[in-house]
């Protein structure tokens, strides 16, 4: 088949590099997982056919993730949230309205989180060798220990050394045959960098998506390898116990990534699937009614002492230009206000890092009035009624809000657990029970630099 030439399209002040091959009824967006180059793919003969069965049957919409590939090479890595927003400037780029995902690898965690908070811009989403968590955790006994972390990466680091011990990296990410396995590295050392690698790794560490799971509407196809050695197959059956609408396909044979004959059988079931989701009018526009959002809460701390210390007009006009920073901060950080009760503000945003980073610009700026505000956040889903959102999500945030000091950003673990590869830190600031919503939640504070 004919290959077209890769294009570029600007995110931010980032070049990504993308690609579309194939004429299908309805597009595929191709989310990467590790490292990718979208020429030297084709140069591969064991997975060129993959990528021609996919463009059999759809638009196929396929990027290098910024800071790999043939996309600007960036310093650290990008968060998940940047990761959504160079995914929907591709998207635009080629006039995709809608689309089915294939998330693979590391990038199933950011189409997981893409479905929950672009639910009408996905129309069906196909898992492979996906992990909602890195790490080990009590309550996620599949991750990796500190000790198994820090090996796998000093191992696949060993892919920009001597070549026997590059192929013994590679052929631990999969099944491979030898000469597939010289191709694939050929491709990842053309691709990336041992300092991307490593920040990469760093950043996929933190990853946690969790929580995000329930708030996945999209029909969900899960496709795991029965001999994957990184992510066990139980990790598969654990997130479609969680996704309302999922089903899981183990794949006899395959290891966690897969090329060559395996690697068709996947490209079956994806077809088998999408098309499935397509017959039964998946592409139809629909109004999402749910939404995963990061809502946001302010107030101004000790407002009634300081409207009788300075009287009714001066606490007018102070409230004003208050509000006039507040909008421009929400206005700078794409944040929604949804409205203002008294001296606080109620919004909604569409990343938990762009919520952060405004709500500290927020309770930064106030000092130049004389003011003193706490901001509360958290990440949830979320129902959608002629533009407002409500539920427990919002309940949730305003508790948040309510526990925060004065001049603090606090927020749930949600939010945390969302923000990997951010650099914004935090420090705990214990468990707390929130009125009027069950269990207790973990809340943090955001670190700030004097």
């Amino acid at each position: 088949m004919h290959v077209p030439d890769v294009q570029y399209v600007k995110s931010g002040d980032v070049n990504i590099a993308y690609q579309v091959t194939g004429e299908g009824p309805f597009d595929l967006v191709f989310v990467p997982g590790y490292v990718t180059h979208l020429e030297l793919h084709w140069e591969m003969p064991s997975f060129r056919p993959f990528l021609e069965e996919l463009s059999s049957f759809s638009r196929l919409i396929r990027f290098d993730k910024r800071g790999t590939g043939m996309s600007d090479r960036v310093s650290g890595a990008p968060t998940l949230e940047t990761r959504m927003d160079d995914v929907r400037v591709v998207m635009d780029a080629v006039g995709s309205p809608r689309a089915a995902f294939y998330g693979l690898s590391e990038g199933a965690a950011m189409s997981l989180l893409f479905a929950a908070t672009y639910p009408e811009r996905m129309a069906a989403l196909v898992l492979r060798s996906a992990s909602p968590r890195t790490m080990w955790a009590p309550d996620y006994p599949w991750g990796r220990t500190e000790e198994q972390y820090e090996y796998a990466l000093a191992r696949d680091l060993q892919i920009f050394g001597p070549r026997t011990q590059a192929m013994e990296a590679v052929h631990a990410l999969g099944r491979f045959e030898d000469e597939e396995a010289q191709f694939f590295l050929h491709m990842l050392r053309f691709a990336s960098s041992p300092g991307a690698l490593e920040a990469l790794y760093r950043m996929n560490k933190e990853i946690d998506v969790r929580h995000v799971l329930p708030a996945v509407r999209v029909p969900t196809l899960i496709l795991h390898g029965a001999e994957d050695t990184i992510v066990p197959v139980e990790v598969a059956r654990y997130m479609a116990s969680r996704i309302p609408a999922a089903r899981v396909v183990e794949i006899p044979g395959a290891g966690h990534l897969a090329l060559g004959s395996t690697g068709l059988t996947i490209g079956a079931e994806i077809e088998r699937f999408v098309k499935e989701i397509s017959e039964a009018g998946g592409w139809e526009e629909a109004e999402p009614d749910r939404v995963l959002a990061t809502i946001l809460f302010t107030d101004i701390v000790g407002s009634t002492a300081r409207a009788a210390e300075i009287g009714d007009r001066a606490w007018r006009e102070l409230l004003e230009r208050h509000h006039a920073l507040v909008r421009r901060e929400l206005f700078r950080f794409r944040g929604a206000e949804l409205d203002v009760a008294g001296d606080g503000f109620f919004a909604r945003f569409d990343g938990p890092a762009r919520a952060i980073r405004c709500a500290c610009a927020i309770t930064d700026r106030v000092r130049e009035l004389g003011l003193e505000v706490r901001a509360g956040l958290h990440t949830g889903e979320c129902e959608l009624v002629d533009g407002k959102v409500g539920g427990i999500a919002v309940h949730i945030g305003a508790r948040v809000a309510k526990q925060a000091l004065p001049g603090e950003v606090l927020v749930s673990s949600t939010v945390k657990d969302l923000v990997a590869g951010s650099g914004i830190h935090f420090n705990p600031r214990g468990s707390a029970t929130l009125k009027g919503v069950p269990e207790e939640w973990s809340l943090y504070a955001v670190e700030r630099g004097e």
